[in-house]
């Protein structure tokens, strides 16, 4: 199968997947990971990771300082190719197809993937050009289609009613919380099916960072979210599911949220929700 053939085949089913609504839940994973592991030169950043994320869901990575949780984020785009010296073990398969196949061109996988980074990163741009970068980079010039997508991109990133009349402005200019939202936008343009998220809040006033928490969970109706997050009330708050991570990248428990919190099988998970250690 050509690189082609993956895209074609992965946006169809993608499609088929993220059609139905979020309170119909579909069973299939959309992301199934086994074995993985991470180095970093000799140094493991994750041991023999095996997890599924399933589609229309908020999962969240939690877990102390070092212990693998946005290296494992960064695998599910390849964002770690970028890295020099390391090497990967395992596989992450995106519907059916590994990404780490030969054939998959990370470019285009990053467009399905899309990913919103810890501080907000916006272009030295007007706010509209900051939306239509990537759908110009992708030969969108058609000027009537580029306004459609900047609304809609703003709207579904509950941002548009505070900028629609500032488009030409300046992202700097923007609030940090603003300036977040604007990011998640500009990743929404591309038209991914799943979102990834490093701690896209921890830089954010409450207020401002509630505004992130309400758009998470209204973006689960369309999109498939994986959020890493420090902050565990944050995690019980918005996600679904939950997954666990300590020293060592090594994935210790993921469940159902409410299980995870209250009823967690692993003691060492227990200790750590309840601050006994991390």
């Amino acid at each position: 199968m050509n690189s082609n053939q993956f895209d074609q085949l992965t946006e169809n089913q993608l499609d088929n997947k993220t059609s139905s609504n979020s309170s119909d839940p579909v069973s299939d994973p959309i992301i199934e990971i086994s074995d993985l592991s991470f180095y970093y030169g000799e140094e493991p950043a994750l041991q023999d990771v095996s997890i599924d994320i399933f589609p229309q869901r908020v999962t969240a990575i939690i877990g102390p300082s070092g212990c693998g949780k946005s290296t494992f984020l960064r695998t599910l785009n390849r964002m770690n190719d970028l890295v020099k010296g390391t090497n990967i073990q395992g596989e992450v398969y995106l519907e059916g197809k590994n990404i780490y196949d030969d054939d998959v061109d990370p470019v285009k996988l990053r467009r399905l993937v899309g990913m919103v980074f810890q501080k907000p990163n916006p272009f030295p741009k007007s706010i509209y050009d900051n939306i239509a970068y990537g759908p110009r980079l992708l030969g969108g010039n058609n000027r009537e289609n580029l306004e459609e997508i900047v609304e809609n991109s703003l709207k579904r990133a509950a941002l548009w009613d505070e900028v629609s009349d500032r488009l030409n402005k300046s992202a700097l200019s923007l609030s940090g919380g603003q300036q977040q939202r604007l990011c998640i936008a500009r990743a929404l343009a591309m038209e991914p099916h799943i979102l990834l998220m490093d701690e896209p809040a921890s830089a954010l006033d409450p207020i401002a960072t509630n505004k992130i928490e309400d758009l998470i969970y209204d973006l689960k109706r369309n999109y498939t979210v994986v959020i890493v997050t420090h902050n565990m009330q944050q995690a019980a708050r918005i996600s679904d599911t939950t997954a666990v991570f300590l020293t060592g990248g090594k994935l210790v428990e993921v469940g159902p949220t409410n299980k995870i919190f209250e009823n967690p099988e692993s003691q060492k998970v227990e200790d750590y929700i309840t601050g006994k250690f991390g």
